[in-house]
């Protein structure tokens, strides 16, 4: 990578968040296109798709989790940067493919996505987690993702229900609720960059993160990968169904975890995909 890996690994550890520029290649993004073109084409069981109104039309599109990603997306993991980019941040050798998510936004106006944290949602905890966003588009800095520096080091929030009436609707009602923080912006310490196709994000899944609108006549595609590392482990969630523990099945496609918490997070659904091979 361009940047300096030193820098970049301590300001992941320290922020929660880091732009890498140019990180990915010609190659590495024609990949990443060919696999989230793919999703668009297989849409898993968890997709979703709102349309805007005849006044203002717009399309937002999402998909994650789909059961037959792995396999479909393994040449990408295997061949591209994407991968070999966490593991030189980590400074260690192993990586596994947690799962994608992707994201189509186009046409007319559309609100924010509401601030929260990915880990609410997800059974696993460790310093090696790792989201990596990846846009097909040069994005303007007021046009993304936003995120408060340093909050995957404080508390863990419940999930939003992205209700349109309250961003902060909790969806399990026993985690600290979200700070309302587009209403309180000037006391959060909010990050964001403009990106070049190539750049990337990467965070750490506890991190408080939202995205900005997009607007009327502009596009807005992004691929989500997300990895994890030798030290996560299981870590059931209120309202998952991974919440009782041992022996509980977790949303991820089809797949049972027979973990108990704190369980290294393994399973097939899970390829590892560094080292190569």
């Amino acid at each position: 990578m361009p940047e300096d890996m030193n820098t970049l690994r301590k300001s992941l550890v320290d922020d929660g968040v880091i732009r890498v520029r140019g990180a990915l290649d010609a190659e590495s993004m024609r990949m990443a296109e060919d696999a989230y073109n793919w999703s668009l084409a297989h849409p898993g069981p968890l997709a979703s798709q709102f349309q805007g109104t005849p006044q203002a039309p717009s399309r937002f599109y999402q998909d994650l989790l789909n059961p037959n990603a792995p396999g479909a997306y393994r040449p990408m993991l295997e061949e591209s940067r994407a991968a070999d980019v966490v593991a030189e941040l980590w400074g260690s050798p192993h990586v596994w493919f947690f799962y994608e998510q992707v994201f189509l936004k186009e046409g007319g106006e559309s609100r924010r996505t509401p601030w929260h944290q990915d880990a609410s949602y997800l059974p696993i905890e460790g310093e090696q987690l790792a989201v990596m966003w990846i846009s097909f588009e040069p994005i303007a800095k007021e046009d993304c993702l936003e995120f408060v520096r340093r909050s995957h080091r404080g508390v863990l929030h419940d999930g939003t229900r992205f209700d349109p009436d309250d961003d902060t609707a909790p969806i399990y009602g026993t985690l600290p609720r979200l700070p309302n923080i587009e209403a309180d912006r000037e006391h959060f310490d909010i990050v964001s960059w403009p990106v070049e196709r190539g750049d990337v994000l990467i965070f750490h899944p506890r991190m408080l993160h939202g995205g900005a609108p997009t607007h009327g006549g502009r596009r807005r595609r992004t691929l989500s990968l997300r990895f994890f590392g030798n030290d996560a482990v299981f870590a059931p969630r209120p309202g998952n169904p991974g919440a009782t523990g041992h022996g509980a099945a977790t949303r991820f496609g089809e797949t049972s975890l027979k973990l108990a918490p704190g369980e290294p997070f393994r399973g097939p659904r899970f390829p590892k995909v560094r080292p190569r091979g």
